[in-house]
Formats: structure tokens, sequence, C-alpha cells
């Protein structure tokens, strides 16, 4: 009894597989797919972020006036450190100091001969 219904709905299918567009219709129609999967999927990826963006636009609100001043009073020291650094990779990563320091650790001649680790480790595509 099962085959029969396979083969049934195999058979009524088969006339819906056979309808051909016109060749002027086609690209067009496929474009206009296109277009309207890629409008479905930026309308859901819309609804998926607005929570998190609409928390980010208050936390931005919160933090903005108190960023706004530590730039103001930092803005210059910072200028002045990255005019005088050449090159940031003969730094290691800066380090915090049991008191609160922030050290930048200069490499040394050796470390700088020394290749970078492979960096293709991590995933394999």
């Amino acid at each position: 009894m099962r085959h029969v219904v396979i083969l049934c709905a195999a058979l009524a299918a088969g006339p819906v597989w056979a309808e051909e567009v016109a060749p002027d219709d086609a690209p067009d129609m496929g474009t206009r797919l296109m277009e309207e999967g890629a409008r479905l999927f930026f309308e859901g990826l819309q609804k998926e972020m607005a929570p998190a963006l609409e928390g980010m636009r208050d936390f931005a609100a919160q933090v903005g006036p108190q960023m706004q001043d530590f730039l103001m009073e930092m803005g210059p020291a910072m200028a002045e450190i990255v005019g005088k650094v050449e090159d940031w990779s003969s730094y290691h990563a800066p380090e915090m100091l049991d008191n609160g320091d922030i050290i930048l650790r200069k490499k040394t001649p050796e470390e700088m001969a020394k290749p970078e680790a492979d960096k293709t480790e991590g995933v394999e595509l």
C-alpha cells in the first residue's frame, strides 16, 4: 500500500517538474527570488539583533559621557605614545603589574628574528 502512495505522489509531481519557464523570464525570476531571499534573510537578522542593539544603545548612552571625559583627558597622552612607537610588532602585548601599572615590553633581537607561530593552526577550513 505504501508503494502505491509513493508511486502516485511521484507521478503527480512529474508534471510540476516538467513545467518550463520561458528562457526570457528565467533569469528575471531567479533574480527576484534571490532578492526576496536576501531581503528575508536581512529582515530576520535585524529582528534577531534588535534586542542586542537596543542594549548597546542604552549602554552607550550610559557610558558615553564618561568615555568622552576619558578621551579628553587621555587623548593627548595616547597620541604622544602612538607617535613615539614606530613598529607595534616589536613589542609584547601590554601587561598589568600587581600595583596597577601597565607596561609594554620590547621584544629582544632573538624574539624579533624568530618567526611567529603559524596562525593557521586554529581553524581548518
